[in-house]
């Protein structure tokens, strides 16, 4: 069995029905409902005897280690996470809350589940830290892409977040020798993303005639991948990977920030809005790259 932390959200939910779709593994599902977590986005996977859903926030220990004594899954694949920038300039606490201090809480958690099985599970246990490239800071446009071995620069506090949530885990793993891997993907887009990021925004403004948010001069560059191929990737991270290493998530299509790919999708039917120039945000990472 597999636990699946905040798979009500968008690349969560995007996981669970894949896993569910190409395995016959079940899946024990967390997540605390919040904004950009719903049930909605379960509809498929609520169909599933396979698929067990509790409602619980992972800083909630106490929850967690029921869940783990009570389901004993094979691996934990961590999405749970406030992921939007702007929110976390606006107000940092909601991230540093869940980001920081439920991912300690839910590697807690999984330290005492681990420490107390076999031998067997212990070797074959994984822990899946699931974060991001923007831990990895700002590109110049000369700069070579972002690798494993690439420092943390983080340069807003939901990069810090993320960043911390991913040193904590390299010390639980360093520390107390649990099975721990971290991914660091690229920007994700699809079905059932929240309306607030880029592309989604960017499609609902325009089909509605509303302006097209450009920040600042529209040159940030972004690597853009779709959550299907990210999702259809997870699953080999596990099962190949040693505990030790730090995938990265490969980069998708090339974009910059203020004509993203969505207007591809627009094409045959132009849109009213036009663009409204923003304030670039402070700071701002200019160039997001990967190999």
């Amino acid at each position: 069995m597999l636990l699946v932390a905040g798979g009500a959200g968008f690349i969560g939910s995007n996981i669970v029905d894949d896993w569910l779709g190409n395995t016959s593994e079940p899946i024990i599902n967390i997540d605390k409902l919040t904004y950009a977590g719903n049930l909605k986005n379960l509809a498929q996977a609520l169909q599933s005897e396979r698929h067990y859903f509790v409602k619980a926030d992972i800083a909630d220990i106490h929850a967690i280690l029921h869940v783990l004594a009570k389901y004993r899954p094979r691996a934990i694949l961590n999405f749970a996470a406030e992921s939007h920038v702007d929110r976390s300039i606006k107000d940092p606490d909601g991230f540093i809350q869940t980001n920081i201090v439920g991912a300690y809480r839910l590697l807690k958690a999984a330290l005492a589940y681990w420490s107390h099985v076999s031998a067997d599970r212990q070797a074959s246990f994984r822990f899946l830290q699931v974060s991001t490239d923007e831990v990895f800071g700002s590109l110049g446009e000369a700069d070579p892409p972002f690798s494993e071995t690439t420092a943390y620069a983080p340069n807003n506090p939901y990069a810090a977040s993320k960043a911390a949530a991913d040193h904590m885990a390299r010390a639980f793993r360093s520390t107390y020798g649990l099975p721990i891997l971290t991914i660091n993907c690229s920007n994700n887009y699809g079905p059932r993303q929240f309306p607030e990021k880029l592309i989604p925004l960017v499609i609902h403004n325009a089909f509605n005639d509303r302006p097209i948010p450009v920040y600042g001069n529209g040159r940030n560059v972004r690597d853009w991948l779709y959550v299907a191929d990210h999702c259809s990737a997870i699953p080999a991270v596990p099962r190949w990977c040693a505990p030790t290493s730090r995938p990265r998530g490969r980069r998708g299509a090339r974009r910059s920030g203020a004509r993203p790919f969505a207007w591809r999708l627009l094409n045959q039917n132009p849109p009213q809005g036009r663009p409204r120039r923003l304030a670039a945000r402070v700071p701002s990472d200019r160039r997001r790259s990967q190999r």
